[in-house]
């Protein structure tokens, strides 16, 4: 989980206005309708086919090189991929597959090169034997990366040669032209690309992010090495290399790492059918999440699709099954649910097939209907055989699930105490929240304030048409270590629950959202940076879909006040006050280090920290949701190592004061 800052235009107070559209139209002709020709529909609207052009859209254009070059190595003709970042923020992706054919297109009379570059809806993954299996079905991705690159400079080398030609912003700056030799056996291709500042908000790649993406390709994809070079830190680069024999079985067990497994080994399926490979790996563990991804041709599949539904179909049905086979669940016991059968569990589906259909060209779910009878019944054949090969393995997972399902109908009832119908629907609201008169979701905001000290001090310096005030009483429950049961008997818990009015979890529904900024305000101290760590570890598990949304911030009070005479300046940061110390050297001024929001009165605090007109935010964003289940697993579960790891690790970076 990552915070970014936030312009300071948090809540503006009144609506914006609209023009209303003249009526008059004589002047809309045939004139008017624009017609783009190649590459300018990338570059005029570049979000549709990469989703954004912000870092997600620039790691993006890494991806879909990379995706082409997985493509080689799924066909059998590359093993090694490697990816350079360079100082001026160029990058170039190398693999050694068979290279882009270099012999001229018949229908573009291009070679064909240029025609992939260049061209949309152009490749070798629409059929005629070029792939059987392949991820980059739409035919953009190398031309988009083009279009949306101030110079791309490509070589390919097959056949004893090497052949280079160069772009900018998709336009051939020189024709394909043989600039050398390279021995008979040496093939692939090597795309050297530098995205334009013109388009991205930002052309800083992230070394984690990156590196993220590659582990898990390599992953998908057994026997695949992929080398990655950030060249950017001097004058040592940072360097990582992925190659995995055991493939999604490792996977299962790095996510697996930290939290402590039932059994010894993951369940491993690996099977073809009806021209599709079924591969899938399992393994339960102590906690009480789920973490199941799902990949169609080594693309994820964030939002799931048929080969996950029939996954989850097979993994309840077998469980159910052998549970009344073997007396596990009585006659009169109703069977386990879903979600029951999910606790602890960490999983890895992919899928290859020759025709996936994708949803969009990021590919966030997979719609082909026949994949999950297939996947379903591959996976219920195999997991059964397993099941009964290993009855003590079985008899665990049974066990968890059971005390699962008993905790699920003792949270069933204690959520029916904090479930609101809405606010329209005449609920009550939770006595201590200090709501605002404002009705409109985008226009309130909602601050939980640590202690009732300092909520009582925000709710004096508040705006009380559009900012509510929530004060917390302690520390909430750890819902890292809890079952749901016993999250929802926390009172806290409810409270927050019941002010936002969403519900959680699978009943989570953002329309129900009474605000669209969840501020988290806690004091500049190690207690305070506990309570912030437990509340977004609450949002993370139960309401995603709120961070996702980009609802949820973090206040910043400030850390210092610097007073001479009537002037008082705010420093929010130790570099602040660095930097004040050093451009007002010699002058006197009064120090103040708050750690705490009560230590403000509250003029101080709305001038500081609530004003939106002056306050920063640090708005809560999930780039890499793997990434950060694992972070909250390590931080705030019940294994200490991890921990102190973690600890040791980033402890010089902390900027909390004990």
């Amino acid at each position: 989980m990552t915070t970014t800052e936030s312009a300071a235009d948090a809540v503006k107070n009144g609506r914006s206005g609209k023009t209303k559209p003249s009526s008059d139209t004589s002047s809309y002709t045939a004139a008017d309708i624009q017609v783009l020709e190649g590459l300018e529909a990338v570059r005029r609207r570049p979000g549709m086919y990469i989703g954004s052009t912000d870092s997600r859209g620039l790691h993006h254009l890494i991806y879909e090189i990379v995706d082409n070059a997985i493509d080689e190595a799924m066909a059998g003709y590359c093993d090694t991929i490697t990816i350079e970042i360079e100082p001026d923020g160029h990058v170039s992706v190398t693999d050694n597959g068979r290279g882009i054919p270099v012999d001229k297109h018949s229908k573009t009379g291009l070679s064909a090169v240029e025609t992939v570059l260049t061209v949309l809806h152009a490749g070798g993954k629409f059929g005629g034997g070029g792939y059987k299996v392949s991820g980059g079905l739409h035919g953009v991705g190398a031309s988009v990366v083009n279009a949306l690159s101030s110079d791309l400079e490509v070589e390919v080398r097959q056949k004893g040669a090497r052949w280079t030609q160069s772009y900018s912003v998709g336009v051939p700056t020189s024709k394909l032209q043989k600039s050398g030799t390279v021995p008979a056996k040496e093939t692939g291709t090597t795309i050297r690309f530098l995205p334009n500042a013109d388009t991205f908000e930002t052309l800083d790649y992230d070394f984690d992010t990156l590196t993220s993406r590659f582990r898990e390709m390599a992953y998908l994809t057994k026997g695949i090495r992929i080398h990655f070079i950030d060249r950017r830190v001097q004058p040592v680069p940072r360097e990582m290399t992925y190659y995995f024999d055991s493939g999604v079985e490792a996977y299962v067990r790095y996510i697996n790492r930290d939290k402590g497994t039932l059994h010894g080994d993951p369940i491993y399926v690996n099977e073809e059918r009806d021209g599709v490979m079924v591969e899938i790996a399992l393994q339960y563990n102590a906690t009480f999440g789920e973490t199941v991804n799902s990949f169609a041709n080594c693309i994820k599949t964030i939002d799931g699709g048929s080969h996950l539904t029939g996954f989850r179909s097979a993994l309840t049905s077998v469980l159910n099954d052998h549970a009344r086979k073997n007396k596990i669940l009585k006659e009169s016991d109703p069977n386990l649910s879903g979600d029951d059968v999910r606790e602890g569990l960490a999983a890895i589906i992919s899928v290859k097939l020759g025709e996936p259909q994708f949803e969009g060209q990021t590919k966030t779910r997979l719609g082909n209907p026949e994949v999950k009878g297939i996947v379903q019944s591959v996976f219920a054949s195999k997991l059964g055989q397993a099941l009964e090969e290993n009855p003590q393995i079985a008899r665990k997972v049974l066990d968890k699930a059971l005390t699962a399902a008993r905790a699920r109908e003792a949270a069933r009832k204690a959520r029916d105490l904090v479930q609101r119908k809405g606010v329209l629907e005449g609920s009550t609201l939770p006595g201590k929240l200090s709501d605002c008169s404002e009705q409109d979701p985008e226009l309130s905001e909602l601050y939980l304030v640590e202690g009732d000290s300092a909520g009582g001090s925000a709710k004096s310096a508040r705006d009380r048409r559009t900012q509510a005030i929530l004060p917390l009483r302690g520390k909430i429950i750890n819902v890292e270590k809890a079952r749901l049961d016993k999250m929802l008997a926390h009172e806290e818990i409810r409270t927050i629950i019941t002010a936002l009015g969403t519900g959680f979890g699978e009943d989570y529904n953002s329309e129900k959202l009474r605000y669209h900024k969840i501020i988290i305000m806690t004091d500049a101290d190690v207690d305070g940076a506990h309570i912030r760590t437990l509340l977004l570890t609450f949002f993370f598990r139960f309401m995603p879909q709120l961070i996702a949304d980009g609802y949820m911030f973090i206040a910043q009070p400030p850390l210092y006040s610097a007073t001479r005479g009537r002037n008082v300046t705010w420093l929010f940061t130790e570099a602040d006050r660095e930097k004040f110390l050093a451009e007002n050297d010699g002058a006197r001024f009064n120090f103040q280090r708050y750690k705490g929001l009560g230590e403000m009165n509250p003029e101080q605090l709305w001038e500081t920290t609530m004003d939106p007109e002056r306050r920063s935010l640090l708005q809560v964003e999930v780039h890499d949701a793997a990434e950060a289940d694992d972070l909250f697993t390590r931080l705030m579960g019940d294994e200490v190592a991890p921990r102190r790891t973690f600890i040791m690790s980033n402890a010089l970076q902390a900027t909390i004061d004990a």
